[in-house]
């Protein structure tokens, strides 16, 4: 487990503010922000390259803020690899067995191993500039593992491979994770990572943490503004919240009234996720709480499904079928009705 208590470093042209933190054990943890947003340098922080302004890091109840890189058995695998030119592969791989004194026999025996698991065994007389990118990725993870590391920290490991190497990596990820039983810390600003890996997301901004959860809470309930647009949520709203009565809250815009279960109150935005809203062209009975006319003003193609910008005082997006976007004869500017139930309003 990895513990970070109200960790804070400045290094003048960025800062790191306040970040307070829980790994649980053998969790597959992402840290996913856009470009600039401080993910690197909080690894680095927890690998112990950078000494704290502020604040204390635990792994397994044991205070290591102070403890050398070398001491905190944690594995680094960086984004552009960090691979020794001059070494070969296996060399590249013996290298931190080597520095730890274990025999010639027991090193070549684990990095055999460790080869043949992240089918790199092929290559194992070949320099770094020889190989391809999963090829070299593949073998900075075989370093890192050699070690049997309790955290592997990992730094935008598949942003510089293809989508074909990528996917495969993501599968031998999954699989490192299940039988070395790490802890994992992967940074990445990519969403198909994080959704496909993740046991829990940390979105981070300008050097702090502005939620952290599973991929459902994130994606369905953004806990502000910053996190909704970045994770692409659609129809954000704005309004002022009342309760109205015991049960429901009422959101109201400046031109429509929307409710929600959700207690709030004050100024806030609202979403509501496009595939929770029912489409019709004619007014039927329902126990939705949020019914609104409209009328169509942009159609998207976007393949699989079709996307509709309804008009309804507020812009409101909503998906359909192709299928059902035929069946029911649509087009700019046709009248349509919208049904949303108040669990489906997320408020924050």
């Amino acid at each position: 487990m990895i513990r970070i208590e109200n960790l804070s470093n400045d290094w003048k042209e960025f800062k790191i503010n306040n970040i307070n933190l829980q790994v649980e054990d053998s969790e597959y943890f992402i840290i996913l922000g856009p470009s600039g947003s401080g993910k690197t340098m909080l690894l680095e922080l927890i690998a112990g390259m950078w000494p704290l302004d502020s604040g204390k890091i635990y792994m397994d109840n044991k205070d290591i803020t102070t403890l050398p890189p070398e001491k905190r058995g944690i594995g680094f695998v960086y984004q552009n690899y960090m691979l020794f030119p001059h070494k070969t592969v296996f060399e590249n791989i013996a290298f931190g067995l080597k520095v730890r004194k274990v025999r010639d026999e027991e090193i070549k025996t684990r990095v055999k191993e460790m080869m043949d698991l992240l089918k790199i065994s092929h290559l194992a007389d070949r320099l770094p500039r020889t190989l391809s990118g999963g090829e070299q990725q593949r073998t900075a993870l075989a370093r890192a593992l050699i070690i049997y590391p309790k955290i592997l920290l990992m730094d935008e490991p598949l942003s510089a491979l293809d989508r074909k190497t990528r996917d495969e990596l993501m599968q031998e990820l999954k699989e490192i994770h299940r039988k070395f039983d790490v802890t994992l810390v992967h940074v990445t600003h990519n969403f198909d990572e994080a959704l496909m890996l993740a046991d829990r997301i940390a979105i981070m901004r300008n050097g702090e943490i502005s939620q952290v959860g599973t991929s459902t809470e994130i994606f369905r309930h953004p806990a502000d503004k910053f996190v909704a647009d970045f994770v692409g949520a659609e129809n954000i709203i704005e309004g002022t919240a009342k309760k109205d009565g015991e049960r429901l809250t009422i959101i109201d815009t400046g031109n429509i009234s929307i409710y929600s279960t959700e207690q709030k109150q004050g100024h806030v935005h609202i979403t509501v996720r496009p595939e929770d809203i029912i489409l019709s062209t004619q007014k039927v009975e329902t126990s939705a709480r949020n019914v609104f006319k409209g009328s169509i003003r942009g159609i998207v193609d976007t393949g699989a499904l079709i996307k509709l910008t309804i008009d309804v005082g507020e812009p409101l997006v909503v998906f359909l079928t192709r299928q059902s976007f035929l069946d029911m004869e649509l087009n700019i500017g046709k009248s349509v009705w919208t049904y949303f139930k108040a669990t489906a309003v997320h408020v924050f």
